[in-house]
């Protein structure tokens, strides 16, 4: 059973042998980061809160982390080691259920909250547990060393949780955004999103530069 499923998950392993998935994930994850400090530090009114600047931000980086990595993959990766042609229902459709659907509980759960005035502090900044749980499960179990960044992304959770209100938010604490949820709520998202991304891309680009040094570019054919 083990051999099978080494084998099962073995594509998936494969996907980011070069580090490229987790470059789109950290990279995503920052970009949103910085897209929400824009929100909050701008006045409501302000471009940067507006619909049709969103949609163009979502389409710019999400064009990015596709080209971008059909790059990677194409000058670097596939001359190496060789092509593989992924099912789109595991890069694309499965992704987007499962990213809909946990946004959709977050959200749910963070407006009942809100609604009720429950504290939601901890539970905002321990949800980077759930980040730390996703990034063993999808890529540390497939190379040993990311457990190690898993380990990291746990525990800069705890800390987070851990910190004086004040303190995690600050990011929010003056901005308009606190007449919608408390600043405090919304700092502990951002800091775990900032934390998450921030792990996510130094763990792909270690992965890109070993992927590098230990993969051989393909001989220049002869003239």
């Amino acid at each position: 059973m083990d051999r099978i499923e080494n084998l099962l998950n073995r594509p998936k392993a494969y996907y980011n042998v070069d580090g490229v998935g987790e470059l789109g994930i950290g990279f995503m994850c920052l970009s949103f980061a910085l897209l929400g400090w824009l929100q909050v530090s701008s006045p409501e009114h302000s471009v940067w809160n507006g619909m049709i600047p969103f949609i163009i931000f979502i389409g710019l980086v999400t064009s990015i982390i596709h080209y971008g990595s059909k790059a990677i993959k194409n000058r670097i990766t596939y001359p190496r080691t060789g092509f593989v042609e992924y099912r789109k229902r595991d890069t694309l459709w499965l992704p987007m259920i499962l990213g809909f659907a946990v946004s959709a509980a977050v959200s749910a759960g963070v407006a009942i909250g809100i609604k009720k005035r429950w504290s939601l502090t901890t539970p905002a900044s321990l949800v980077g547990l759930f980040f730390a749980a996703t990034y063993a499960y999808g890529i540390a179990r497939t190379v040993r060393w990311k457990w190690a960044v898993a380990g990291v992304m746990a525990l800069g959770s705890i800390a987070i949780a851990m910190l004086p209100a004040d303190a995690v938010g600050a990011v929010a604490n003056h901005s308009w955004i606190t007449r919608i949820a408390p600043a405090r709520l919304y700092g502990a998202f951002w800091l775990n999103m900032a934390l998450y991304g921030a792990l996510t891309l130094i763990s792909g680009g270690v992965s890109l530069c070993l992927y590098l040094r230990h993969t051989q570019a393909p001989a220049q054919e002869s003239q």
